[in-house]
C-alpha cells in the first residue's frame, strides 16, 4: 500500500463511532503486513496494546488485593476474642497490622478502579487515532488499485483483441488446409493421399 504525499483527515468521520479495538480485529490484521503500516500506525497500535495489558493488570490487581482484603477481614472476625495474657497481646498487634493494612489496600483498590475506570476512554482515543491513520492508507490503496485496474482493464481488452483476431487466423488457416487437402484426395486418389500423409503428416 503506498503513502499519499497530503493525508486528508478523517478524524471526523471516526469520531464517536462504535469502532472494534482494531489490533484485536482479525479483518484489520488481515489488510496489513508490517512494512504498510506507518510509523503513526505503528505506535497507535503500540498505544492500543499496552493500555489494554494494563486494563488486564488492573482487573487481576483489583481482584487479588479484594481477596487479599477479605482474607484479612475473615482472620479479624475470627480473632475477636483477645484475652489479656501474652497470647492476647500479640493478636492485638497483629490485628491492628490486618486494620492498617486493610486500610491501606482501600487506598489502592479504589487508585487501581479510578485508573481502570479511565482505560476504557483512552483505549477509545488512541483506537480511533489508529483507524484514522488507517482509513488514510485504505483510501491510498484504493486510489493506487483503481489505477492499476484500469491498466489491468486494458491489458485484458488488448488481449481479448488479440485472440479473436489469432482465431480468426486459426479458424482460415484450418478451412484452407481443408480445401487443400480435399482438393488434393480428389485429384490424386485416396492411395496417393494415403502415401503423402505417411510422407508429409497430412491429416
Amino acid at each position: 500500500m503506498g503513502k499519499k504525499d497530503k493525508k486528508v483527515d478523517f478524524s471526523h468521520i471516526v469520531k464517536d463511532k462504535k469502532l472494534p479495538i482494531l489490533t484485536l480485529d482479525g479483518r484489520w490484521h488481515e489488510l496489513f503486513t508490517e512494512d504498510q503500516k506507518s510509523p503513526e500506525m505503528k505506535e497507535s497500535e503500540q498505544k492500543v496494546n499496552n493500555l489494554l495489558k494494563k486494563q488486564g493488570k488492573l482487573v487481576n490487581d483489583i481482584k487479588d488485593m479484594k481477596k487479599l482484603k477479605n482474607n484479612l477481614l475473615t482472620e479479624i472476625m475470627e480473632n475477636m476474642n483477645i484475652g489479656t495474657d501474652n497470647i492476647g497481646k500479640t493478636k492485638e498487634k497483629k490485628l491492628d497490622k490486618n486494620k492498617q493494612f486493610i486500610n491501606e489496600l482501600n487506598v489502592k483498590i479504589d487508585a487501581a478502579m479510578e485508573e481502570l475506570a479511565e482505560i476504557p476512554y483512552m483505549i477509545k482515543e488512541v483506537n480511533e487515532e489508529l483507524m484514522t491513520e488507517s482509513i488514510n492508507i485504505f483510501y491510498d490503496c484504493i486510489e493506487n488499485n483503481k489505477a492499476e485496474l484500469k491498466e489491468v482493464a486494458v491489458w485484458i481488452y488488448n488481449m481479448r483483441e488479440e485472440l479473436k483476431h489469432k482465431i480468426l487466423i486459426k479458424q482460415d488457416l484450418e478451412v484452407k488446409n481443408t480445401k487443400i487437402y480435399t482438393y488434393m484426395h480428389d485429384i490424386l486418389g485416396h492411395e496417393l493421399m494415403e502415401m503423402f500423409d505417411k510422407e508429409h503428416g497430412a491429416k
